[in-house]
């Protein structure tokens, strides 16, 4: 299953926007407002819960200075990673869009396609506030 959020412009230079992409308590700021839980459980990992879903723990997997940030889930038993991709637009601007990709089954793939999509665009629209 893969899903992309809205490419959405920030006004920060790739290089910054890289740079607090890369530092997990930026995530914090990037949760919807129906977070039930955030917490930082290392320098390259996170646990967060959202209200009516199961906690998901994200690790740092690959770093690409300043184009790409790619997260991965912690647990194989929801195998999936999350990519910031990162576009130069000027000197003090970036453009980013995010992209899902998971391997589930089809029933699991329905039930998550709706809550997963509002996720991800919530974080996209939210990149603004970093």
């Amino acid at each position: 299953m893969n899903l992309e959020s809205p490419k959405v412009t920030v006004q920060k230079s790739a290089q910054e926007l890289f740079d607090l992409l890369t530092d997990v308590k930026s995530f914090e700021k990037l949760m919807p407002d129906n977070i039930a839980k955030f917490e930082v459980i290392g320098e390259d990992a996170f646990i967060f819960g959202l209200k009516g879903m199961p906690e998901i723990k994200l690790k740092m997997k690959e770093k690409v200075a300043p184009s790409k940030v790619v997260l991965g889930a912690a647990s194989d038993k929801l195998p999936f990673t999350l990519i910031a991709n990162i576009d130069t637009v000027s000197d003090s601007s970036s453009a980013v869009k995010l992209d899902f990709e998971g391997d589930f089954n089809p029933m699991m793939a329905m039930m998550i396609k709706g809550p997963i999509g509002k996720f991800i665009e919530a974080l996209a629209t939210n990149m603004t506030k970093l």
